[in-house]
């Protein structure tokens, strides 16, 4: 029994102390976080972005990550693609009685690595065991804060302004997808699976004229740029041409019937950028590991307010809508 979570894990006695102490403290260990307190007292000052998210991704293991890596990822890119410099995430686990400690310890260094990479500090948390078939495995919430720095002022998209993404789009949920039921294809397809906040520290440091910036989750690029066309009241043309997609997963989403501007994506952003600049971002963008497939996809346009329209590679037009139902279950 003891290479499996049990439900005295969670009961606040002696094997929960052990499992902080031992799996979780040890892992995230920092001074705010070592004091165990009931809430971290953090010193900050200036413009603060906060966020929080939970994820329930099935399986909790996929080609390129895991539910641990996407929750530190995903935390970190939403305070990123708001302009701000993530500095402090807490980390709440809520375990299905029986998960193995050996995956959870997989799946808490592989947060671990992130927080290495990124320089944030995991500075409080909570974990809850509930009974078997109550959780499917491993349920994580995370939220973060960050500080915005001066000078960052993201005053909202503009007609003419040029639609950037970081990379290829579909790649987190053709992994997830291929994992759980068991699809090989001829070219292996990895999750994206990455923290963007240095990606975007570069590219507000080439330009002050960056007026948005989202990364593109469920619902994936369609749903997104829906969303902004909506709320900013303008149109966004796009050119099928020039959006990245991996020929895997373009060659899988084509044998399924699955559109790739649908698919989730974990380690993208998209980014409306003055007409004038966008090249030097886009320079910036290619020179990180997280941005070299990047490119401009579109414009921003006073026509067909609210929509977004594609210029097919044939030539012709279509409304991209956002997608109807649930493509992928429990993706994120």
């Amino acid at each position: 029994m003891d290479d499996c979570v049990l439900l005295a894990h969670g009961s606040g006695g002696k094997l929960s102390h052990d499992l902080l102490r031992d799996e979780i403290i040890s892992v995230f260990g920092n001074p705010l976080l070592e004091r165990m307190d009931d809430s971290a007292v953090l010193d900050i000052q200036g413009r603060i972005a906060f966020t929080t998210d939970s994820y329930v991704v099935t399986p909790i293991f996929f080609p390129g990550g895991n539910i641990g890596k996407i929750a530190m990822c995903g935390t970190i890119n939403d305070l990123a693609v708001c302009g701000a410099r993530p500095l402090y995430i807490s980390v709440s686990l809520v375990i299905e009685e029986g998960l193995s400690i050996a995956d959870l310890r997989v799946i808490l260094r592989s947060m671990r690595e992130v927080v290495d990479a990124t320089g944030v500090s995991v500075v409080t948390g909570d974990t809850k065991v509930v009974n078997r078939g109550c959780a499917d495995k491993l349920f994580i919430n995370t939220s973060g804060l960050g500080i915005i720095p001066s000078g960052v002022n993201m005053t909202g998209v503009e007609v003419g302004d040029k639609v950037l993404v970081s990379g290829t789009l579909g790649d987190h949920s053709i992994a997830v997808m291929s994992k759980r039921e068991g699809l090989e294809f001829d070219s292996p397809i990895e999750s994206d699976c990455a923290p963007l906040n240095r990606l975007v520290a570069s590219m507000l440091q080439a330009s002050s004229q960056i007026h948005c910036m989202r990364d593109p989750t469920r619902g994936g690029l369609a749903s997104t740029l829906n969303e902004i066309a909506q709320q900013a009241r303008v149109g966004i043309r796009i050119e099928e041409d020039q959006i990245p997609v991996h020929e895997g997963v373009r060659a899988a989403c084509e044998l399924l019937g699955f559109d790739p501007l649908h698919m989730a994506n974990e380690g993208k952003l998209i980014a409306f950028v003055a007409a004038s600049e966008a090249e030097r971002v886009l320079s910036k963008m290619r020179g990180h590991v997280f941005g070299s497939n990047a490119a401009i996809i579109g414009d921003v346009v006073k026509d067909h307010k609210g929509q977004v329209v594609m210029r097919t590679s044939l030539g012709s037009s279509r409304i991209v809508d956002m997608p109807v139902g649930d493509i992928l279950p429990r993706i994120c």
